[in-house]
């Protein structure tokens, strides 16, 4: 099984290290796709490398997307082969699991309306703008959309997305 993170320098370290880390004990492949190949460093400096570049990215190749949050999302959000990227798993309805900032991806793919959500507290006004019906839960599943707010919730939004990737595999 293979997943697909997406991120920039600046991600949340925490909320990309957990979950590659919990997808690498479920035997998943983790790729790391950025706007360019090679290291990317998180918020607190942290390196990860990122063994593809958006362009290179082919999303049907993929069980799951993963967001991470952090500082990345924001400048991820007006990319349009991310946004591409995010529409072609949604119209699969393969899973989509994002954290913190993450969800601002979401919302500028155009994704969020009518549906339920949650992000970080500073940015829930952008997701409802996006049309997201935000709710301040530590994680919320919406059909394959799975959101969660901040690094404290990544036990709980870890066993949703992991639910997630068996139910998906069963199809």
């Amino acid at each position: 099984m293979r997943i697909l993170f997406i991120t920039a320098d600046g991600f949340e370290d925490t909320e990309l290290l957990c979950p590659m880390y919990r997808f690498k004990e479920e035997g998943c492949q983790v790729d790391i796709a950025a706007p360019d190949w090679g290291e990317v460093k998180g918020k607190r400096g942290y390196p990860v490398s990122a063994n593809l570049a958006l362009d290179e990215v082919e999303p049907s190749g993929f069980r799951m997307l993963f967001l991470p949050g952090g500082k990345a999302p924001d400048r991820l959000r007006t990319v349009p082969e991310v946004l591409d990227i995010v529409r072609a798993f949604d119209r699969d309805k393969r899973p989509i699991a994002a954290i913190c900032h993450g969800p601002l991806i979401l919302a500028s793919a155009g994704l969020l309306k009518g549906r339920r959500a949650t992000c970080y507290w500073k940015v829930a006004g952008a997701i409802e703008q996006a049309g997201a019906r935000y709710e301040d839960s530590p994680v919320v599943v919406d059909e394959n959309l799975i959101t969660s707010r901040e690094p404290v919730d990544l036990p709980e939004f870890m066993k949703k997305v992991i639910e997630a990737l068996h139910e998906q595999g069963e199809e």
